[in-house]
């Protein structure tokens, strides 16, 4: 299975995509790990696009993220997606504590990189990120999945956060044998 899951920020693509990676046996990949360079430095097109094409070559993996500069790419080559499409409030919610948590922690994220306080002033800090682009990305999202051109994938959209485990068992029940017992090659 190669598998994308979709949503804004602080939607949970990355638990999810963990999960079910680790469940299937597969690699588990973050556009957000491909794109950030040391210093919140986005890596340059080329870059990126050759990252995200090494990391999907493989017969089994688990992608978290919307970048559309490699959507043709992941998109493309997976076969199921999971759009985490849920009301603002859960989103606002869980990218507010999330991004608390790591403010506070200092947990390492991608490349060396860390959240600091004084990122949250900036329109591109997740929190303010995931308010003012929550519904343009919704719309997006719908329009490209209507278009025609990802019809190949098998599309679940879950509405709510307390759909994600039955989304979950369901993508797992739908595996070939050998990636739900965890042997699948990448």
């Amino acid at each position: 299975m190669r598998i994308v899951v979709i949503g804004t920020s602080g939607a949970g693509k990355s638990t999810m995509a963990r999960t079910l990676a680790s469940a299937l046996g597969v690699p588990h990949v973050e556009l957000d790990a491909l794109y950030w360079e040391p210093g919140w430095t986005p890596a340059r097109p080329e870059v990126f696009a050759a990252r995200a094409n090494a990391a999907t070559a493989g017969e089994g993996w688990v992608v978290d993220g919307n970048y559309s500069a490699v959507r043709a790419i992941v998109w493309g080559r997976a076969t199921h997606l999971v759009w985490l499409d849920y009301e603002r409030l859960p989103i606002m919610l869980r990218v507010i504590r999330r991004s608390f948590l790591r403010a506070v922690t200092q947990q390492p994220l991608w490349n060396g990189n860390y959240e600091r306080w004084r990122s949250w002033f900036r329109p591109s800090h997740p929190i303010r990120w995931a308010w003012s682009q929550w519904r343009r990305r919704r719309q997006q999202l719908e329009e490209q999945l209507a278009s025609g051109a990802w019809a190949h994938l098998s599309i679940m959209r879950l509405r709510h956060p307390r759909e994600a485990a039955g989304a979950i068992r369901a993508l797992l029940a739908s595996a070939p044998p050998q990636a739900a017992r965890g042997t699948s090659r990448a």
